[in-house]
């Protein structure tokens, strides 16, 4: 694979874990505010740009793994990085869903 490809795959991976990153931070700051309204349709909608960051990704690797010489830039480092992190950040808005709607529960007088 060309450094051109994997410099175009590693934007790929940034786009797509940036708007996963994105659409995930916009669903925390609404559920601080008791909107649970978009949580299963903006999970949903990361966890499709995580797949297609990752199916990127996969690309990379399935062809090393093959044998081939790679010449790994920055710009593929980089889309690295934003994925690991949006997947850690996407586990972690998970379990702050599940503390928002437990703390809903509890502070609500009807419960």
């Amino acid at each position: 694979m060309k450094k051109e490809e994997l410099q175009l795959l590693g934007f790929e991976i940034v786009a797509y874990s940036g708007d996963a990153r994105s659409s995930l931070l916009q669903l925390l700051k609404e559920v601080r505010q008791g909107d649970f309204s978009h949580v299963e349709s903006t999970l949903r909608e990361a966890d499709e740009n995580i797949t297609l960051a990752h199916n990127s990704q996969t690309k990379i690797l399935a062809e090393e793994a093959a044998g081939q010489e790679m010449d790994i830039g920055f710009i593929f480092i980089h889309g690295q990085d934003h994925l690991m992190t949006t997947l850690l950040l996407r586990d972690l808005i998970q379990d702050f869903i599940e503390l928002y709607k437990k703390n809903q529960a509890w502070d609500s007088p009807n419960q």
